[in-house]
């Protein structure tokens, strides 16, 4: 008799590294002979972190449309619909960035009421240092407003364990005031440090995830009002655009360039950026570059090193702005890059809206 499927799921705010924490996951288990299977989340359809991930070779299925918590009958069918030639040893899934309470409502669901049983993981998530040091320390706004800070800490507040990750930008200061910073306001969480970027400390890593025992257990008590409240702050944009160029552009520098103006224009209106992604797709070639808060430099997290004529786009952003100055800003900063480098752009689809109230289909309070 087969194991039941391993269930990991990796939490984090907006921008912590999920996806690049997850592609080297799967890869890991992928080496060890296993089968593994995906399942993104968003709000909304056309999701660079599912266009990446399938463009890496995996087996993705997405949740679009909603949270896992407010859709979990479709978090079980994409599982059941990605096993159904051959079973996964793995699931691993990535809720949304500004989602939390998730242990009430999607691993406790997953062992109480979903008809086919998981071995569940420690849940583990992401810390992002950039806000992070920010909203822990208490002194300063991180950014954001007290609600979306809220959603901040009990993301953390109910992990098995989190994890801190882009070590290799931190200097040893830096990582030693947030270790003490997560033990001050989480005493007694077990913290473990990564670079998702080079794999540093994934053995560590790997090692709490294979532990096993009784894991999402650790009961919340969750203001839906505060909750609600912080995730409409954010505007949300999901976009997919056609490029043509007569002349062949570099995608590495473009992708850069524009995630570069479009923080300049939403600096001025004073938004503070959560994460702002792109992806660029060529013939089989691909590019990412991401920003991470509004005081970041945009990062090419994954460079194709080519130049294309034509090219299909995919843009997340994430800013605390009205969502229609948000459009307007990304619509006239793509249209301007996109003279600069000689290219003809084409938005084939562009969604923008606030996230609304979470309505879980289940929570299931337990006790710790």
């Amino acid at each position: 008799m087969p194991d039941n499927p391993r269930f990991i799921m990796i939490g984090g705010f907006l921008g912590a590294g999920k996806t690049t924490t997850i592609s080297r996951l799967a890869q890991h288990y992928q080496s060890q002979g296993k089968r593994v299977a995906i399942v993104t989340n968003d709000q909304a359809t056309d999701l660079v972190d599912t266009n990446l991930l399938r463009s890496q070779g995996f087996d993705v299925g997405e949740v679009a449309g909603s949270c896992f918590c407010c859709n979990f009958n479709e978090l079980t069918r994409t599982v059941e619909r990605l096993g159904e030639n051959s079973r996964p040893d793995i699931v691993i899934a990535e809720p949304v960035g500004s989602c939390t309470d998730l242990v009430a409502t999607v691993i406790r669901p997953l062992q109480q009421i979903y008809a086919v049983p998981f071995d569940i993981a420690p849940y583990g998530v992401i810390l992002k240092p950039s806000h992070g040091l920010k909203i822990l320390r208490g002194t300063t706004k991180g950014g954001f407003s007290p609600q979306a800070e809220y959603i901040f800490r009990k993301q953390i507040e109910e992990a098995d364990f989190v994890i801190l990750n882009r070590i290799d930008e931190l200097n040893d200061a830096t990582i030693s005031e947030l270790t003490s910073l997560i033990q001050l306001n989480f005493p007694g969480l077990p913290c473990v440090k990564i670079s998702a970027m080079t794999g540093l400390g994934f053995e560590a890593f790997y090692d709490f995830l294979d532990l096993k025992g009784n894991f999402g257990t650790r009961a919340m008590e969750v203001d839906y009002d505060i909750y609600a409240a912080g995730e409409a702050e954010l505007g949300w944009l999901n976009a997919q655009v056609a490029l043509k160029a007569t002349n062949p552009f570099a995608l590495d520098a473009f992708l850069l360039k524009l995630l570069e103006r479009i923080n300049e224009g939403l600096t001025v209106h004073s938004a503070e950026v959560a994460h702002l992604k792109a992806i660029g797709m060529a013939e089989g070639k691909y590019a990412v570059a991401n920003i991470v808060s509004s005081s970041s430099a945009p990062k090419l997290s994954i460079g194709c090193h080519s130049e294309v004529r034509v090219a299909d786009l995919v843009i997340n952003a994430r800013v605390a702005v009205d969502p229609n100055l948000l459009t307007e800003s990304i619509q006239a900063e793509l249209h301007s890059v996109c003279i600069e480098f000689g290219i003809k752009e084409s938005i084939n689809t562009l969604q923008c809206f606030r996230p609304g109230r979470p309505v879980p289909t289940h929570r299931l309070a337990g006790v710790e």
